[in-house]
């Protein structure tokens, strides 16, 4: 094997920045077309987003490119929860939860303004609950497991609760059996922000990176994979690799076949399920674990600012990989289970966002997704390209490092990882309590951007306007919609309210009224012509429309 001097990374430019890191998109074509990469790795999620920051930090030339936007598919449809999993523990897979602890440290440690602690509250109930009292004693083990495997390192440990404190927390549990209540504390994220921000993080290191940027075919060079044909904007770039990284999730079966016409598909898809109703229908302070009738799982129910959101995961799935949405049996379920939990009735009317996504699963046909390993798999296939498949957002960070370990063996280098300790952009020097008492527009930018807040604030300081809310009823202003377009490769409207910010998940019919606005801002931002900027529009409510057609009238197809 041969060593060569890895390049230093531009180390200071992922830390604190003096001036916006400004992302053009023609810009990043050219350079695509242009440069000859180390590593190429295709799919834009939080898996390939930290396989491109850690490749780049080692000093390796790095690109990657997303067919659609960045964490448009699993990854800005999760839990959204930083976890070293329970359920893990039941299932024995002990190793897992200690790593994802973890795992869980390092990410509150580098991305501290997007990776928040939050509470998880067991009801113990006489019947009919997720824990009776006869199973609460023999849980309470299990957390113990749980905080001396790694929990401990979030500062608090496992406590059990009187009634009184659980309906402090809760005060709309049913309480007519409620005999206390279980708390441990793990972690959230905004799952779109966070890719987002390692995408970003890897730019400012020097990577390229693009949306919008579809892998039509491989290049082979002597049986080889050497890179890739992409599709962009009615542009077709051949992009040079000397490795190439398949991290495509659900659809990584469809690329690894266009590298290896033998190649056995190994997917297992398993859909989970979201749908978000206001907070004073629930009125809850932390994330609350209730059972589903007649389902062997529970479904969580998460405070998220003046909403909840209600999930549950791991449903085996059959249908198009591209069109995943709540359905209507689904959201049902989950209503079921919140009003079976919780007092007062809540309906489909009282439904304002949902999203549906695929957990790329790895192994057998046979047995319930729900009881499937979540270790993540990395190959190297006989034309070299590096496949992973499986794993979770919480180990995205050690995934994209052991990924790069075998894009190193590919080049015949070494150099070892450098993202344990790596900030995220505007995670070093973050404050979390001065921004928190900050209040108001810098509170809520501060929450999204940490240090680099002060650049959408430079935007609201030239134009006062753009502190106007571009969302009625949500935080969003259109100072961000401005930033998403000039630092953030927004090309759409549904990028930016979808994924820049979560409009369309908060709040879906408002942001249906905001789209026109949105896309008005985009169309100066980016010199789209008229035609342009209708069609944005006219994409994002007809998505909107299909959204909702599915969760209220029937099953996807």
């Amino acid at each position: 094997m041969i060593t060569m001097p890895a390049r230093k990374p531009r180390r200071a430019a992922a830390a604190t920045r003096r001036t916006p890191l400004l992302l053009d998109r023609a810009d990043q074509k050219r350079q695509l077309a242009d440069d000859t990469y180390d590593v190429l790795v295709i799919g834009g999620g939080v898996t390939g987003a930290y396989a491109v920051l850690d490749a780049v930090s080692r000093g390796l030339s790095a690109a990657l490119v997303e067919k659609d936007d960045f964490a448009s598919g699993t990854s800005s449809k999760s839990s959204k929860m930083v976890h070293g999993g329970l359920r893990y523990i039941e299932q024995g897979n002990i190793n897992l939860v200690r790593h994802s602890l973890l795992e869980r440290h390092r990410f509150r440690k580098n991305a501290p303004h997007l990776v928040h602690r939050l509470p998880f509250l067991f009801p113990i109930l006489e019947k009919e609950g997720v824990l009776d009292a006869r199973l609460a004693k023999g849980f309470e083990g299990l957390l113990w497991t749980y905080d001396l495997a790694g929990g401990w390192r979030i500062g608090k440990l496992h406590q059990r609760l009187t009634v009184p404190e659980v309906l402090a927390q809760a005060p709309t549990l049913r309480a007519e059996h409620l005999k206390g209540g279980l708390v441990y504390f793990d972690a959230r994220t905004d799952d779109a922000r966070l890719v987002l921000t390692i995408l970003r993080t890897a730019a400012a290191l020097g990577a390229t990176v693009l949306n919008g940027a579809k892998a039509e075919s491989l290049l082979m060079e002597g049986g080889k994979v050497a890179g890739a044909r992409v599709s962009a904007d009615g542009d077709t770039l051949d992009i040079r690799a000397r490795a190439v990284v398949n991290a495509t999730g659900v659809w990584s079966d469809e690329l690894d076949a266009k590298a290896d016409d033998g190649h056995s598909p190994r997917v297992r898809p398993a859909k989970g399920v979201h749908i978000v109703v206001p907070w004073d229908k629930v009125r809850i302070n932390c994330t609350v674990t209730v059972p589903i009738p007649g389902r062997a799982r529970r479904a969580t129910c998460t405070r998220w600012g003046n909403r909840v959101v209600l999930g549950t995961t791991d449903e085996d799935y059959q249908g198009s990989a591209d069109d995943v949405h709540c359905t209507r049996e689904e959201m049902n379920f989950l209503l079921e289970g919140a009003n079976t939990a919780f007092e007062g009735k809540l309906t489909p009317d009282d439904v304002v966002g949902s999203i549906g996504g695929l957990r790329p699963l790895v192994g057998s046909k046979e047995g319930a997704t729900l009881d499937m390993s979540r270790d993540h798999h990395i190959t190297i296939g006989r034309t070299d390209m590096v496949t992973v498949t499986g794993g979770k957002l919480t180990t995205s960070r050690h995934m994209g490092e052991l990924i790069i370990d075998k894009v190193m063996k590919v080049l015949g280098r070494t150099a070892k990882s450098r993202t344990t300790h790596l900030p995220l952009l505007g995670g070093a020097g973050y404050d979390a309590e001065a921004v928190a008492a900050s209040g108001g527009i810098a509170a809520h930018l501060g929450e999204r951007y940490g240090t680099e807040a002060r650049f959408v604030g430079d935007l609201i300081q030239d134009d006062p306007s753009l502190a106007e809310p571009i969302v009625a009823g949500l935080a969003y202003t259109k100072a961000e919609v401005v930033y998403a377009a000039r630092a953030e490769l927004a090309r759409s409207v549904d990028d930016v309210l979808s994924r820049r910010t979560r409009a369309r998940l908060f709040a879906r019919d408002a942001s249906v009224d905001a789209a026109e606005a949105v896309g008005a801002i985009l169309g100066r931002e980016l010199n789209l012509t008229e035609a342009e900027v209708e069609r944005s529009v006219a994409e994002y409510l007809a998505a909107v429309c299909h959204e909702k057609s599915v969760l209220l009238e029937g099953t996807a197809a």
